[in-house]
């Protein structure tokens, strides 16, 4: 295997071996689906059949009532993603299907953390939430819940920064994703 800081390609053999199935090469689907029952299952069918595994899931309306939007993030290590997007097209219901690049693409998450913060803590907590432009939603005695919206490494950088105060419970919505420009998808 390659060291550290090396352009060398790694081999599905090579990955495997080392144990580290993720690439680092994250697709980002954008689909179109008809707005009905049952298109999410099938969607997420095909994606479990052909053995990758889903790391982000999200699902909202577009500007038209008929029609969904389906933000799907998956790692391309294992299996070429072109693939299953060939027979995500297949599928009755989906309309249109983008990977997104992702310098074209901006993209964000939405988490909630309840932190545990008594009042020695509360400063730090407080201000650790201002430079990551937290928001904080709710306060009780013990505990505050801090909103945090952003790319996926500020997420996760606001999680490792808060973990020693206490992370009692969190919860991420998975990245959602528009092209950038006047294209469409």
């Amino acid at each position: 295997m390659g060291e550290p800081a090396t352009k060398e390609p790694l081999s599905l053999e090579e990955l495997q071996a080392s144990g580290n199935l993720r690439s680092g090469r994250k697709h980002v689907l954008s689909i179109l689906v008809e707005n009905k029952s049952g298109v999410l299952t099938r969607i997420a069918g095909l994606f479990a059949r052909r053995g990758f595994n889903i790391d982000t899931l999200t699902v909202g309306p577009t500007d038209d009532d008929h029609i969904s939007r389906v933000t799907l993030t998956v790692d391309g290590a294992i299996h070429p993603i072109d693939q299953v997007t060939k027979q995500l097209h297949k599928l009755v219901n989906v309309l249109k299907i983008r990977d997104l690049e992702p310098a074209d693409t901006v993209a964000r998450e939405l988490a909630l953390f309840k932190i545990s913060a008594d009042g020695t803590q509360r400063g730090e907590l407080m201000q650790i939430t201002e430079i990551f432009r937290g928001k904080v939603v709710d306060v009780t005695k013990r505990s505050v819940i801090v909103e945090v919206t952003g790319t996926t490494d500020k997420v996760e950088a606001f999680e490792s920064m808060v973990r020693p105060f206490g992370l009692i419970e969190m919860m991420r919505t998975g990245e959602i994703a528009i092209a950038r420009g006047r294209g469409e998808t």
